[in-house]
């Protein structure tokens, strides 16, 4: 790496052209890298003082790379511990518990076996999801213990230790949506409502988001949740209960905005506060 600013990406999106161009725009000089050409000796040093701005789709992957980069000296953002935190759903939901914020009733289960128990406690209906995992993918509502019990069949017999690990939320009856805010910098940019017919209301499952006004409780509620996982940059997921309290799903160290961008229009700019916030990194 030879610039002072690179964005790590495997894959160029529309938020990641965004990004691109909100840079250019301020002449800020920077590269891109593709962790997939990345290698590296442990011990290495870099070349130069570096901001990397981590927006590689893999999860795994943006761990690794983060891990590296900042071990041969750069600035990453995320840094190493906010992306393992966020990644995985149950030390995010530790981290929120541990700084008092309101969330779900979530349990962690370390065998299938013992999920049947956790799912009877938080009762049902209820949901189960992977540990590590986005887009709504493998998330399993289960409306009774039959249903519950049958689906932790199929758990078990999945291949590799860590999916035999269950992690398991009460449902919370909502009201056809959830809210998306960004967070950058400490400062909640922007915030959609995403409603969908479906119970699952993530835009990559075809959710449409809205604008929603960053009231105070909400940005003080969603940089609070980037803070106590260390995010500079995430997409913090918030759903109301019944009686219109917000509560803290997760927090998403790839912030991705392409949803959200839309349904905010003109009013803010998601990309560009992103790259002020690196060139704010750059120069400290």
């Amino acid at each position: 790496m030879t610039a002072a600013l690179v964005v790590c990406a495997s894959r160029v999106r529309a938020d990641e052209k965004r990004i691109f161009e909100a840079l250019e725009r301020r002449a800020v000089p920077f590269e891109r890298m593709d962790p997939r050409h990345l290698s590296a000796f442990a011990g290495a040093a870099g070349a130069r003082p570096t901001v990397v701005l981590n927006r590689e789709i893999s999860c795994t992957r943006a761990l690794y790379a983060a891990h590296t980069l900042e071990a041969g000296g750069a600035t990453v953002v995320n840094s190493a511990a906010a992306t393992r935190t966020c990644a995985d759903k149950w030390l995010t939901s530790l981290a929120l518990a541990r700084a008092g914020l309101p969330v779900p009733r979530t349990a962690l289960a370390l065998t299938p076996e013992a999920a049947l128990g956790a799912l009877d406690e938080i009762g049902y209906p209820a949901v189960i999801k992977p540990l590590v995992g986005s887009w709504g993918r493998l998330v399993s509502r289960v409306p009774d213990r039959d249903v519950g019990a049958t689906l932790l069949e199929y758990v078990a017999a999945l291949p590799g230790p860590q999916s035999h690990v269950v992690y398991v939320q009460e449902l919370v009856d909502k009201p056809g949506r959830d809210l998306r805010v960004a967070v950058v910098g400490g400062e909640a940019v922007g915030a959609g409502y995403r409603r969908s017919a479906q119970w699952r209301t993530n835009v990559s499952r075809g959710a449409e988001t809205e604008y929603c006004e960053v009231t105070p409780e909400l940005a003080k509620l969603a940089t609070e949740a980037a803070g106590a996982v260390g995010a500079e940059l995430c997409g913090v997921d918030l759903i109301e209960d019944a009686g219109g309290r917000p509560l803290v799903l997760e927090v998403n160290h790839g912030l991705e905005f392409a949803g959200l961008q839309r349904a905010l229009g003109d009013r803010i700019d998601v990309a560009g506060h992103i790259a002020g916030h690196l060139l704010a990194r750059a120069e400290q």
